[in-house]
């Protein structure tokens, strides 16, 4: 894949009081290169709870890569392709929800906590354009599997670490 036809990704996530800030940090990291700076920005919740907002924007070509082949790991890719209408906006933006649990353990699936944007490139800057780029990018990482193996995909022992209890959280 000679270009990306993307020009940012968003992600971003909470940590909660209840969360390991630095274990909520590892799950976002597991979409973000090395190298990419994560800001932080501190909320307070309804009760007056801390909740820490931790975000990155990438814009390199070579780490949107990276980021893009995280989602091209989703167990169900075909059923991300066939809703990808409902997931591009007039501003031709794709939004995607991903499990903040499972990007802890190393993997990539659909669900809640982690927040991923993409502003795809449209020319013109058109819906129906940017739904084409953003389905011919996910089909082609997916087929020539131009993906970052999640963590637990080289792991012989067949698992990611860790139990069944919730992995963020700091008591786990």
């Amino acid at each position: 894949m000679a270009s990306v036809p993307f020009h940012y990704v968003d992600v971003r996530t909470f940590a909660y009081a209840t969360e390991d800030e630095k274990r909520v940090e590892q799950a976002l990291r597991h979409f973000l290169p090395e190298d990419v700076e994560i800001e932080r920005t501190s909320s307070e919740g309804h009760h007056g709870d801390r909740i820490d907002i931790l975000s990155a924007r990438i814009e390199n070509a070579d780490d949107l890569r990276y980021a893009l082949s995280r989602v091209a790991n989703l167990d169900d890719t075909e059923s991300l392709l066939d809703e990808i209408e409902e997931r591009v906006t007039e501003h031709c933006e794709f939004f995607l929800h991903l499990d903040k649990q499972a990007a802890f353990g190393g993997e990539s699936a659909r669900g809640d906590g982690i927040t991923f944007r993409a502003k795809v490139e449209a020319y013109p800057a058109k819906r129906e354009k940017a739904i084409e780029n953003a389905r011919r990018t996910i089909e082609e990482l997916e087929e020539h599997e131009v993906r970052v193996p999640d963590d637990g995909e080289n792991d012989t022992e067949g698992g990611a670490a860790g139990d069944d209890a919730d992995a963020t959280n700091g008591d786990a």
